[in-house]
């Protein structure tokens, strides 16, 4: 399954608003999840975090270094489905 994510607004203490391709918008908060290490390790800083970005050929949020996540990932976070490997 892969929805596109087609609209991202950084929000305040590692959180985005998302909405995806069909429809479904919603807030994941992404502290719980961040590691903070290698090509994330810039996303700490708030202000650079708050650099986040749709990039419409992958479909999900990517940051200036190249650093972006999984849309199914997303997708299950901020509908609350659970999908296989990401429990």
């Amino acid at each position: 399954m892969l929805i596109d994510v087609v609209s991202a607004e950084p929000l305040s203490n590692y959180r985005l608003r998302l909405r995806f391709e069909d429809g479904v918008e919603g807030i994941v908060d992404l502290r719980p999840h961040l590691r903070f290490q290698g090509v994330f390790a810039p996303l700490e800083s708030p202000e650079y975090f708050a650099t986040a970005k749709v990039d419409p050929e992958l479909g999900t949020v990517k940051w200036p270094n190249g650093a972006d996540l999984d849309p199914d990932m997303l997708y299950a976070r901020v509908t609350g489905v659970q999908m296989p490997g990401f429990g």
